[in-house]
């Protein structure tokens, strides 16, 4: 079914009005409105060329196409340097090594990002198991998956793949 078949009513947000034949005027915000909102967003959009020419195959197969590296063979999995883990794609600040610890699983773990505001979580339902997937918030790149088990004070368990951070050391 196409959206021009789906009936009117079921058209939330629509900018037409079928009985009238007339555009709402009220029903969708001003051009410029968008223009603005969206050149105040700091998002990362690229083609899937693009990722491919800045990436290796595997850092472009686990952060844009949602993978996952072999436990215990990434780059940082027992690394003990201090440093910032950055996103590979974008530069974002994600974890500090102050919040990283050995969780045994074979990826590195941390119990915070640097900050909320770099990363977001989507409900991840692949595998046959319910998820949090854990992706940058600036180029949705996918870095792994958070879980409730790890230690205090969050309890929280940041399971990463080392092949989408980039370490910036101190």
């Amino acid at each position: 079914m196409r959206y021009r078949d789906i009936p009117h009513e079921f058209c939330t947000g629509c900018i037409f009005d079928y009985r009238t034949r007339r555009r709402d005027a009220n029903a969708f915000p001003a051009r410029s409105t968008l223009l603005d909102r969206d050149e105040m967003s700091d998002k990362i959009d690229k083609t899937d060329e693009e990722w491919r020419k800045e990436l290796t195959a595997e850092q472009y197969r686990v952060a844009r196409k949602k993978g996952t590296e072999r436990a215990f063979s990434g780059e940082y999995h027992d690394s003990k340097k201090s440093g910032t883990y950055q996103c590979v794609c974008c530069g974002t600040p994600l974890f500090d090594s102050d919040a990283k610890f050995d969780s045994g699983t074979g990826w590195p773990s941390f119990t915070k990002p640097v900050t909320d505001e770099n990363v977001r979580t989507e409900s991840d339902s692949s595998l046959f198991m319910r998820r949090t997937e854990v992706l940058c918030a600036k180029c949705d790149a996918h870095l792994g998956h958070v879980f409730d088990d790890g230690p205090g004070p969050t309890h929280q368990r940041y399971c990463i793949n080392s092949a989408s951070l980039k370490r910036e050391d101190r």
